[in-house]
């Protein structure tokens, strides 16, 4: 597609995590937020985890939550002595570890292991794909020496080798490698540890890579995702989703290493610190760095200050409506080494931010369906959105100009936006159009058409 062509929404929504919908902007600007640090979701409280816990994968499955999580047998020992546990939950936030009974630790079966080996790194999710057997329900990928392996599950519990030759031997595999069921591209996609560019690691830095296949066995050849202009940094894990709120959006969180810093020269494990970055992506390769700071800092928490002291987890949870928790590990290494939930606000990435002087952008055009103009957004007591819509020169549309738009002042998720005289952007569906924002004090998050 041109990249001057309208592009057609339909009633999805619509987020700022690049600047593909900003045409024009001034006096505003695109904002990362980082998500607010909660209680403790899971913590090493068994035998079996006394090592730590960690690469935690969740995702909804039936009324509630499942996750699957990696266990650290003895402190210090990472990938040495790792096995697979399972939790879940009712509401994403209080999380349990019903017994299993499935694998021996230490002479017993009461525990909640779904893995023991041979490999390490579990790595499941729920086939979304419609010819999934019902034996295969839950796939997963683990590595096992250098090479990856395929298991699949009826239940998620009770896994299985699908064939005894690996699907990709072309590493360094040595972090989680994420598989999933592309319900966008309709095929399995992985992103797996790589090596890409020119550094001080096997002559490259620390990278992420992507490949696909059509039945999870035979995979194309991995390549590099690409970060366009921005530059090529130490990524260890990367955390990809699909943001299923806003179709067509991959969203990623890899721990950025710098391997150079030594907050403490007595550390046992070697040097380095660890953030974690936010990347996006409209193609699942191609992923756009414009945040180059942190999305999440290690924090007042000294313990989070050491080589891979802080991890995202895998998996966004909708805990309520205005809230979206995702999960973090800390302390690795550490006795004390766990699994924290974090919050952020509902699509609460990016916003375009207006600060109290103003700001305005205007919208690249798009086609869109529906009745009504639906916004997340916050403003102060004072602040205002303001919204026009414009016809693809940029001249504004009889009776939702700007002489026509109401300052809106709040906080709202789904807030529905009103011209004056209830006029309705309904009948502008089907045509191309472009929006004009005009913010005071305030922050747009995403926006969306949809039917009424």
């Amino acid at each position: 597609m041109s990249p001057h062509a309208p592009h057609d929404i339909g009633t999805g929504r619509q987020l700022f995590v690049d600047d593909y919908w900003v045409a024009s902007i001034t006096g505003a600007e695109r904002k990362l937020h980082s998500p607010v640090r909660r209680e403790i979701a899971i913590a090493a409280d068994n035998p079996w985890e006394e090592g730590g816990v960690s690469y935690l994968v969740t995702f909804p499955d039936g009324e509630g939550y499942r996750g699957w999580y990696r266990c650290d047998t003895a402190v210090g020992l990472s990938d040495h002595a790792s096995i697979a546990a399972h939790v879940v939950s009712k509401d994403g936030i209080h999380w349990d570890k019903p017994e299993v009974g499935a694998n021996d630790f230490r002479g017993s079966t009461k525990n909640n292991l779904v893995w023991t080996g041979p490999g390490i790194n579990l790595a499941p999710f729920l086939d979304a794909n419609p010819s999934a057997s019902e034996a295969e329900k839950y796939k997963a990928i683990i590595r096992e020496g250098k090479v990856l392996i395929a298991l699949a599950s009826p239940d998620g519990l009770h896994w299985n080798k699908i064939r005894e030759e690996p699907v990709l031997t072309d590493g360094p595999f040595d972090t989680l490698n994420l598989p999933f069921w592309d319900t966008w591209r309709e095929e399995y996609v992985i992103y797996t540890r790589g090596v890409a560019g020119s550094g001080n690691f096997f002559g490259g830095v620390r990278w992420i890579r992507r490949a696909t296949s059509k039945d999870f066995l035979n995979w194309s050849a991995l390549e590099d995702i690409d970060p366009g202009e921005a530059p090529y940094e130490e990524l260890y894990t990367n955390s990809c989703v699909q943001y299923e709120r806003a179709p067509g959006t991959y969203l990623m969180f890899p721990s950025r290493f710098v391997i150079d810093r030594i907050p403490d020269p007595d550390w046992a494990f070697g040097s380095g610190v660890n953030d974690i970055a936010f990347m996006s992506s409209r193609d699942g390769l191609n992923f756009d760095r414009s945040f180059m700071g942190a999305f999440l800092r290690p924090g007042l928490d000294q313990e989070n200050w050491h080589e891979r002291g802080i991890y995202m987890e895998t998996g966004i949870l909708q805990t309520s409506p205005e809230e979206m928790s995702l999960f973090v590990s800390e302390h690795l290494r550490y006795p004390s080494a766990r699994i924290n939930r974090y919050t952020l606000r509902t699509d609460g990435f990016v916003s375009v931010n207006a600060r109290y002087g103003g700001g305005e952008f205007t919208s690249r055009p798009f086609v869109f369906c529906g009745s009504e103009l639906e916004m997340n957004y916050s403003t102060s007591a004072v602040g205002s959105v303001q919204v026009e819509i414009q016809d693809d020169a940029g001249h504004p549309m009889p009776g939702l100009s700007l002489a026509d738009a109401p300052e809106k002042f709040g906080d709202e998720i789904d807030g529905v936006y009103n011209w004056n005289n209830n006029e309705s952007p309904g009948r502008l569906a089907g045509t191309t159009v472009r929006l004009r924002f005009v913010l005071k004090d305030a922050d747009l998050y995403a926006f969306r058409f949809r039917d009424v």
